[in-house]
């Protein structure tokens, strides 16, 4: 069994994966190196102040993918509004050509996908789970 690097505070133990999907509104192509790398500085910036961590960023011309660590407390939700209000607003401020590319202000979509991910695949750890307290 490969032994994982788990993360911990006073009480607990934890390791927490999030893989986040943010896609331009109306998948309008505004990435390009230098938006994408800017985008990933203002989501390094904000993220300590919500005990998220990146891992991984990666973009296409019309969304980005983000892998982050986080921690029990951290209020993923307003961390992602907070981060799409803020990567939008300086984004617009600091390259103007966006603005000609979207439709009206809107930069995000509103929606997004957030999935959890982990070191085991869920077949795994159900089975782990529906083995505690079987004699081995």
């Amino acid at each position: 069994m490969i032994a994982m690097e788990l993360d911990n505070n006073a009480h607990s133990v934890f390791l927490l994966y999030y893989h986040l999907v943010l896609v331009i509104k109306y998948r309008r192509k505004v990435f390009d190196e230098n938006i994408s790398e800017r985008a990933k500085e203002i989501f390094e910036y904000i993220s300590p102040n919500y005990n998220i961590t990146l891992q991984e960023w990666n973009y296409d011309v019309d969304y980005v993918h983000i892998l982050f660590k986080a921690h029990p407390k951290s209020e993923i939700s307003k961390f992602i509004n907070a981060y799409k209000s803020a990567s939008s607003r300086l984004l617009k401020k600091e390259f103007p050509e966006i603005r000609r590319k979207l439709w009206e202000e809107y930069f995000w979509s509103q929606s997004f996908c957030l999935l959890t991910t982990g070191e085991a695949p869920i077949e795994v750890i159900k089975k782990y789970i529906q083995s505690q307290g079987e004699k081995l």
